[in-house]
């Protein structure tokens, strides 16, 4: 049976969607392409009439995966908060891809790699522009440090065995941007 044009466009963003969650979820190498085929509805067979490898799944939805836009960010406090929230670290699959995939991308392919470093780029603009002050340059910096800070904790919150310190780990860090981000002089 044909398959229409549309149909193969859902379907290929039913595998980067599945894709994109079980890679979040447990990592690249855990991850089969009959698991994400599975997961997307689809049979194994059909993955190679969308993809030629894992490899270019895997460049293919850290493209997809970092590209959306930040819901949210129009307020960046409120979207600080909830990307340094339990609820953000305790669900990884729902989450920033970011956090859960930057630490895996040493080993992959130059194309995922270039996909990363594009996803980062446009990530970085968007958290830019939404940065209230400062000229440009300011505020990209501001971005980069907040950004990294941000993501780190989120890392470090889920890499620990101690619910204590993960949850430190947030609210530390929730606490020295709202610090960071206040006018000289001010207390937070």
């Amino acid at each position: 049976m044909r398959v229409s044009r549309e149909q193969m466009v859902e379907n290929r963003a039913r595998i980067l969607r599945e894709a994109g969650r079980l890679f979040r979820e447990q990592g690249f190498a855990a991850v089969t392409v009959a698991d994400v085929m599975k997961a997307a509805g689809q049979t194994h067979g059909g993955f190679y009439s969308h993809f030629d490898s894992k490899d270019a799944l895997i460049a293919a939805t850290v493209a997809e995966a970092l590209t959306g836009e930040s819901k949210g960010m129009a307020d960046i406090e409120a979207w600080t908060d909830a990307y340094l929230s339990p609820l953000h670290r305790d669900h990884p699959a729902q989450g920033c891809p970011t956090a859960s995939l930057a630490g895996l991308m040493r080993q992959q392919t130059p194309a995922a790699r270039v996909a990363m470093a594009t996803g980062l780029e446009a990530q970085l603009a968007r958290f830019t522009a939404a940065l209230p002050d400062g000229d440009e340059d300011q505020r990209r910096r501001e971005a980069i440090g907040r950004w990294s800070a941000m993501v780190g904790a989120v890392v470090l919150s889920r890499a620990v065995d101690d619910p204590e310190l993960a949850d430190e780990l947030l609210a530390g860090t929730r606490a020295w941007l709202a610090r960071d981000a206040a006018p000289s002089g001010e207390p937070t």
